[in-house]
């Protein structure tokens, strides 16, 4: 997942302990949370479909085709009141809608498809899977589109660094890699590598190679917080920006196999004071 520019998880499936970022900050406007809520719902439940053990891949697409028709208001039914809740939840905005409907495209992916073959192909998946959550968080506050590039790094290092988290749960329990394979392949390496109970050196290589290029996309997105115009939505970035910053940091030292690398409580107070100061200083 879950994803994002603010108070979204780039990783909708998670229980809030799992998390890397609130579900809704009570640093945005109050008057915002409920909708910011209904796209959370969606994005889960959407989620929830695409890694359902019930159903087929096939099954999967038609569920999450029907939850696109309820977004778009073609079709109802209490399997997509999530949908159809986040449409009225927008008064049915169509750029809004676009952002919770972009989503679908990678839970349709992740029903058929189980790898990605090289970091443009990663890139790829997280242009559907986290770049339109922040967009939506932009949109919803009326911040310009030429905010969008920056998010969709932003975006896509949050959705790496959660990927790089889970690498060892996603393939056992979704038998899902997002490592891509040209990676492990030129280390001499197979998904199956993701098994074991510690990360051997060459995968270490491969989890720094990742990690180098995460932390291109992460400077590619400390642009972004200059760029916003709403208050509380710029501190809220800001404080991702530096949430990503310390995640990276350490996974470096880290290893995803043999625990869950995740930020303290310390670490938490650490980058909201970062990332405040960040924020209105700039």
């Amino acid at each position: 997942m879950t994803s994002a520019a603010a108070p979204l998880s780039a990783a909708a499936s998670k229980t809030a302990n799992e998390e890397n970022f609130p579900v809704a900050s009570l640093l945005l406007h109050k008057s915002r949370r409920a909708t910011v809520m209904a796209y959370y719902h969606f994005a889960r439940h959407a989620d929830d479909v695409a890694d359902s053990a019930a159903l087929t891949g096939e099954e999967k697409v038609a569920a999450l085709d029907a939850l696109e028709a309820g977004l778009r208001g073609t079709k109802d039914g209490p399997d997509l009141a999530t949908a159809t809740a986040f449409r009225t939840a927008v008064s049915g905005d169509l750029a809004l809608i676009e952002t919770a409907a972009e989503l679908l495209n990678a839970f349709r992916r992740d029903a058929l498809r189980n790898y990605c073959a090289d970091w443009a192909d990663l890139l790829s998946y997280c242009q559907s899977s986290a770049a339109p959550v922040g967009r939506f968080l932009l949109t919803l506050h009326g911040e310009s589109a030429e905010t969008f590039p920056a998010n969709d790094a932003l975006c896509a290092a949050l959705q790496v660094l959660n990927h790089l988290q889970d690498c060892g749960k996603d393939l056992r329990e979704l038998d899902r890699v997002y490592i891509p394979v040209d990676l492990l392949t030129a280390a001499g390496l197979t998904r199956d590598v993701l098994r074991q109970p510690a990360s051997p050196a060459a995968l270490r290589r491969v989890l720094d190679q990742m990690l180098d290029l995460t932390d291109g996309l992460i400077a590619d997105a400390r642009p972004l917080v200059g760029k916003i115009g709403d208050v509380r939505l710029r501190l809220q970035t800001s404080i991702t920006v530096r949430v990503a910053e310390v995640l990276s940091k350490r996974l470096r030292s880290g290893d995803p196999l043999a625990t869950r690398v995740k930020l303290s409580p310390l670490d938490y107070a650490g980058v909201v004071v970062g990332g405040v100061l960040r924020g209105v200083m700039v």
